[in-house]
């Protein structure tokens, strides 16, 4: 049994594997040590402070581990307001119309245009589970416990919640999209370019990228087909999220153009869905699985679970391994949704 709980500061080397197999494109694991123990230090800060009422600076990083083991199964994460400190900067494709009545000519071309258009916004991000891991509801329950968290802590996250997904790279870390930026824009690899976005170091961008928007089809007709387009490992992720009800508003990564999709908070299925109930503690016989996570913040904890919910009386019976794993005692409260 997995449980997603807040990454503890001795979960390093953990992370540190989990960083070096997620590959190419993964911008929020790089790998790097010192970055990665500051950013276990920044979740352990957020998650402890007090009495937030708004969306700040926060980074909540958790891990999913396996709780006969001990070893960390993979890792998934919320910003809470990105773009403040470190600038977030996305492509955003529009049209424009070229048009001479008098020849009767139309053409409809589209642009990339450069901006910081999600500054603010919740990011659910860092989702990666370790391929010995995956199989059976592992993959949702990594994924849709953010959602849960987000339920039951609303006040902490803004309205608009959104992912970036990873976009197409080979397995050098080749890009077609940034193959043609860098041709012409830049004098760097796609894996530097993307590991030094990684390591915080995001000043090149702002530096060499172009600030006038960018007519598509003067790309490669290698860096076109690939816009908005998801990488093959991604594409289960999209189709969780497509199906809680977010969307592509015609935002891509800078990158490889991978597509950013988004959901108001208030929509997202998990979120509308998910109910609270009364824990009771005892084996039963019920098959049906849910997501349940306990209502703590700094102790939060979240598994894909069998357990007997009786909608009458608001009560739900989990078993005591379930119920040591939430840290939860008869008479808690947890948050629960369809798996």
């Amino acid at each position: 049994m997995l449980v997603v709980r807040p990454i503890f500061k001795d979960d390093n080397e953990a992370l540190y594997l989990c960083a070096e197999e997620s590959g190419h494109g993964f911008t929020s694991l790089p790998v790097n040590e010192e970055l990665l123990q500051n950013r276990i230090e920044h979740s352990v800060n957020s998650f402890s402070k007090p009495d937030v009422t708004q969306p700040g600076d926060e980074g909540y990083l958790m891990v999913g581990v396996d709780c006969d083991t001990g070893e960390v199964a993979g890792t998934t994460a919320i910003e809470a307001s990105v773009g403040w400190d470190v600038p977030f900067y996305s492509y955003h494709i529009s049209k424009v119309v070229h048009s001479s009545p008098k020849l009767g000519v139309n053409n409809v071309v589209k642009l990339l245009t450069f901006g910081n258009n999600y500054t603010g916004c919740s990011e659910i991000c860092s989702l990666f589970l370790r391929p010995k891991f995956r199989g059976g509801l592992n993959g949702r329950l990594m994924s849709k416990s953010r959602l849960l968290m987000l339920a039951e802590h609303p006040h902490r996250f803004s309205k608009t919640i959104f992912a970036e997904m990873r976009g197409v790279s080979d397995d050098k870390g080749n890009s077609p999209f940034w193959d043609w930026l860098q041709e012409h824009f830049f004098s760097i690899d796609f894996t530097m370019a993307d590991y030094l976005t990684g390591i915080g170091k995001k000043g090149f961008i702002a530096d060499l990228m172009p600030k006038l928007p960018i007519y598509i089809n003067l790309l490669s007709k290698e860096a076109q087909a690939v816009i908005g387009q998801v990488h093959d490992n991604t594409r289960p992720a999209l189709k969780l999220l497509e199906n809680e009800g977010f969307t592509c508003r015609d935002y891509v990564d800078i990158f490889d153009a991978g597509p950013t999709v988004e959901c108001d908070l208030r929509n997202i299925d998990t979120v509308r869905h998910s109910f609270r109930a009364k824990v009771s503690i005892a084996e039963h016989g019920s098959s049906t699985n849910y997501l349940i996570c306990n209502t703590s913040f700094e102790h939060f904890r979240a598994v894909a679970q069998q357990a007997a919910f009786d909608a009458a009386s608001q009560t739900v019976i989990i078993s005591p391994k379930v119920a040591k794993a939430l840290q939860v005692e008869v008479g808690d409260w947890v948050r629960m949704a369809a798996v």
